[in-house]
């Protein structure tokens, strides 16, 4: 190895053989938010001979907050283009593979398959479900994160015949359990915090080096400092599976009308009259909207319900879809002869179609 790693390989208890597992290892990284960026810039830096990027957002004024890598004149770029031109321009030796795409049950498989270790840097429940049932599957380890408001979660998933995601949560929550991206804020300084730690823990498990947090959950509160960690065992039912299930999505019953981003956009080239919501905050939207949207915060429909025309079909939009299904079943309830249409992906679709 070169001097690049020296004050690496100096170390006694890592030394030119774990520098080499380094070089020689293969990392997935799910998300290029508030956590797989730290993680990333750090295996990186460090030397992980091939590194995955799997994300399809673009960057937005609010992710400049916590998602440090990205600048103002990144805005409206695709995470995907940015983050693999600084981790370039940061270490030419690595190998980079991107996928311009979620993960989903179709491509899971075949997408993991090809690497030792899986980060999950993702922000929803469904993904981690998949990313579990899948490195399960496979036989994967996969390093764990997650975020809300001040605090941060930290473990290590089928990791050497060790307890898996579902044997610490076994069921995704239902909708009415998580909170909405309206809701589920984070302090700007957390992630970078809780997405280093991931990077250790992904260092650790490729290089043999400490102890590795397998069935350990670590719980970080940034307000006092404060480091518990909660201990739990394998469930041997959860080691069983065998197949992906037929669906990932959060529990919820109700059939909810919705319309892709591209087919809302030819309906509108179609000069068809229209309403459409945007249930946003008034931040988000005077930050950027579409052509003829009616700005009603969510946490204001009740409020301001009567300003919405009801003579035409109206579609709700928000920033990924998720307030808008909300909006539309506070509508649906109250106007059940009416159907209402979410857009699906929200402006981060709209983005992609209407750069």
């Amino acid at each position: 190895m070169n001097s690049r790693y020296i004050r690496q390989t100096s170390l006694k208890d890592f030394g030119p053989d774990g520098q080499s597992k380094l070089f020689k290892a293969k990392v997935l990284v799910v998300g290029l938010g508030g956590l797989g960026l730290p993680v990333l810039q750090y295996l990186n830096a460090m030397g992980v001979g091939t590194l995955g990027l799997m994300d399809q957002d673009v960057i937005e004024l609010h992710n400049l907050q916590r998602q440090v890598l990205y600048s103002e004149k990144d805005l409206g770029r695709l995470k995907l283009d940015v983050v693999l031109e600084k981790l370039t321009a940061q270490n030419s030796q690595t190998a980079f593979k991107t996928y311009d795409t979620f993960l989903t049950k179709e491509n899971v498989l075949e997408t993991i398959a090809a690497y030792d270790l899986i980060v999950d840097a993702t922000d929803n429940f469904p993904t981690r479900y998949l990313i579990n049932d899948a490195c399960v599957i496979l036989n994967k380890p996969f390093v764990y994160g997650a975020l809300h408001a001040f605090e941060g979660h930290i473990s290590v998933f089928n990791y050497q015949d060790g307890p898996t995601y579902r044997c610490l949560y076994p069921e995704i929550p239902t909708i009415d359990e998580v909170p909405n991206c309206n809701e589920n804020g984070v302090l700007g300084v957390i992630p970078g915090i809780i997405g280093t730690m991931q990077a250790l823990e992904a260092v650790k498990v490729l290089t043999g080096v400490g102890e590795v947090l397998s069935g350990k959950l670590m719980i970080f509160n940034g307000l006092n400092q404060h480091v518990s960690k909660i201990n739990f065992k394998v469930n041997p039912a959860y080691k069983k599976i065998t197949k992906l299930q037929d669906f990932y999505e959060t529990v919820d019953c109700d059939i909810v009308p919705s319309i892709s981003a591209k087919t809302f956009l030819s309906y509108r080239e179609s000069g068809k009259e229209f309403t459409l919501i945007d249930v946003r905050t008034q931040e988000e939207f005077n930050q950027n909207h579409l052509n003829k949207a009616v700005n009603i915060p969510l946490d204001n429909l009740d409020v301001f319900e009567h300003q919405i025309d009801l003579n035409n079909e109206v579609y709700i939009i928000c920033q990924s879809g998720k307030r808008s299904e909300l909006a539309l079943k506070q509508l649906q309830t109250k106007h059940p002869d009416l159907t209402f249409y979410h857009i699906l992906g929200g402006m981060n679709k709209m983005m992609t179609l209407c750069p």
